[in-house]
Protein backbone atom coordinates (compact mmCIF):
# COMPACT_ATOMS: atom_id res chain seq x y z
CA UNK A 1 0.00 0.00 0.00
CA UNK A 2 1.54 3.41 -0.75
CA UNK A 3 0.39 7.21 -0.69
CA UNK A 4 1.13 9.65 -3.35
CA UNK A 5 0.91 12.97 -1.96
CA UNK A 6 -0.24 15.93 -5.01
CA UNK A 7 0.91 19.51 -4.66
CA UNK A 8 -2.54 21.26 -3.90
CA UNK A 9 -1.75 23.52 -7.17
CA UNK A 10 -2.21 20.09 -9.16
CA UNK A 11 -4.89 18.66 -6.78
CA UNK A 12 -7.76 19.34 -9.16
CA UNK A 13 -6.19 17.48 -12.20
CA UNK A 14 -6.96 14.52 -10.32
CA UNK A 15 -10.82 14.91 -10.53
CA UNK A 16 -12.35 12.28 -12.29
CA UNK A 17 -8.96 9.61 -11.39
CA UNK A 18 -10.93 7.58 -9.31
CA UNK A 19 -12.95 5.57 -11.67
CA UNK A 20 -9.90 3.60 -13.20
CA UNK A 21 -8.78 0.27 -11.02
CA UNK A 22 -5.22 1.21 -12.14
CA UNK A 23 -2.94 4.00 -12.81
CA UNK A 24 0.77 4.44 -14.09
CA UNK A 25 2.73 6.30 -12.33
CA UNK A 26 5.93 7.96 -14.31
CA UNK A 27 8.76 9.08 -11.31
CA UNK A 28 12.38 9.09 -10.85
CA UNK A 29 14.55 6.45 -9.64
CA UNK A 30 16.31 9.39 -7.50
CA UNK A 31 18.78 6.89 -6.08
CA UNK A 32 20.69 5.62 -8.89
CA UNK A 33 23.84 6.78 -8.89
CA UNK A 34 25.30 5.12 -11.87
CA UNK A 35 24.19 4.03 -15.61
CA UNK A 36 25.36 0.78 -16.95
CA UNK A 37 24.51 -0.58 -20.59
CA UNK A 38 23.80 -4.28 -19.46
CA UNK A 39 23.01 -5.28 -15.98
CA UNK A 40 21.68 -8.89 -14.36
CA UNK A 41 18.22 -8.39 -13.76
CA UNK A 42 16.16 -8.83 -10.85
CA UNK A 43 14.21 -12.29 -11.99
CA UNK A 44 17.13 -13.40 -14.14
CA UNK A 45 20.56 -14.95 -13.68
CA UNK A 46 22.33 -13.30 -17.17
CA UNK A 47 23.59 -9.52 -18.62
CA UNK A 48 21.06 -8.02 -20.22
CA UNK A 49 21.04 -4.74 -22.29
CA UNK A 50 19.70 -1.87 -20.01
CA UNK A 51 16.51 -0.96 -22.38
CA UNK A 52 15.36 -4.87 -22.36
CA UNK A 53 15.15 -4.61 -18.47
CA UNK A 54 13.48 -2.36 -15.79
CA UNK A 55 16.61 -1.34 -13.61
CA UNK A 56 16.97 2.08 -12.50
CA UNK A 57 20.46 2.03 -13.97
CA UNK A 58 19.36 3.41 -16.86
CA UNK A 59 21.00 6.75 -18.64
CA UNK A 60 17.84 9.28 -17.71
CA UNK A 61 17.24 6.72 -14.93
CA UNK A 62 13.23 7.33 -15.72
CA UNK A 63 10.78 4.56 -13.69
CA UNK A 64 7.26 3.02 -14.60
CA UNK A 65 5.00 1.36 -12.72
CA UNK A 66 1.24 0.47 -13.08
CA UNK A 67 -0.47 0.15 -9.38
CA UNK A 68 -3.96 -0.44 -8.34
CA UNK A 69 -5.87 2.68 -7.65
CA UNK A 70 -7.74 2.77 -4.07
CA UNK A 71 -9.39 6.07 -3.60
CA UNK A 72 -8.35 9.55 -4.38
CA UNK A 73 -8.80 11.88 -1.44
CA UNK A 74 -8.37 15.39 -1.81
CA UNK A 75 -4.74 15.75 -2.80
CA UNK A 76 -3.80 12.28 -2.04
CA UNK A 77 -3.98 9.04 -4.10
CA UNK A 78 -4.08 5.78 -2.55
CA UNK A 79 -2.51 2.74 -4.00
CA UNK A 80 -1.92 -0.54 -3.45
CA UNK A 81 0.40 -2.90 -5.42
CA UNK A 82 3.33 -0.10 -5.35
CA UNK A 83 6.97 -1.27 -6.18
CA UNK A 84 8.83 2.44 -5.58
CA UNK A 85 10.88 3.60 -2.87
CA UNK A 86 9.34 5.99 -0.09
CA UNK A 87 9.80 9.23 -1.33
CA UNK A 88 10.73 8.71 -4.85
CA UNK A 89 9.52 12.07 -7.07
CA UNK A 90 6.88 11.38 -9.42
CA UNK A 91 6.95 12.55 -12.72
CA UNK A 92 3.26 11.80 -14.17
CA UNK A 93 -0.11 10.22 -13.34
CA UNK A 94 -1.87 8.99 -16.26
CA UNK A 95 -4.57 6.17 -16.34
CA UNK A 96 -4.64 2.65 -16.85
CA UNK A 97 -6.70 2.01 -20.51
CA UNK A 98 -7.45 -1.53 -21.05
CA UNK A 99 -8.67 -0.75 -24.56
CA UNK A 100 -5.65 1.51 -25.59
CA UNK A 101 -2.99 -0.63 -23.20
CA UNK A 102 -3.64 -4.28 -23.44
CA UNK A 103 -1.75 -6.22 -25.88
CA UNK A 104 -3.31 -9.37 -26.51
CA UNK A 105 -0.24 -11.91 -27.74
CA UNK A 106 2.64 -9.84 -26.20
CA UNK A 107 5.73 -11.61 -25.57
CA UNK A 108 8.03 -11.43 -22.40
CA UNK A 109 11.58 -11.81 -23.89
CA UNK A 110 14.09 -13.71 -21.60
CA UNK A 111 11.42 -13.12 -18.47
CA UNK A 112 10.71 -16.58 -18.38
CA UNK A 113 9.60 -16.78 -14.44
CA UNK A 114 5.70 -17.84 -13.42
CA UNK A 115 3.39 -15.82 -11.75
CA UNK A 116 4.29 -17.24 -8.48
CA UNK A 117 7.89 -17.18 -9.05
CA UNK A 118 7.08 -13.18 -9.29
CA UNK A 119 4.93 -12.73 -6.25
CA UNK A 120 7.80 -14.94 -3.78
CA UNK A 121 11.02 -12.45 -5.09
CA UNK A 122 11.52 -9.25 -3.78
CA UNK A 123 14.19 -6.65 -4.38
CA UNK A 124 17.83 -6.44 -3.41
CA UNK A 125 20.65 -3.68 -2.92
CA UNK A 126 22.18 -4.70 -6.23
CA UNK A 127 20.80 -1.54 -8.07
CA UNK A 128 21.58 0.99 -5.89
Amino acid sequence: RGELVIRPEYASGLADLDGFSHIYLLYLFHQAERTEMKVIPFMDESPRGIFATRSPLRPNHLGLSIVELAAVEENRVLIRNIDILDKTPLLDIKPYVAAFDHVAGARSGWMTKSVTEVEKRRADERFI
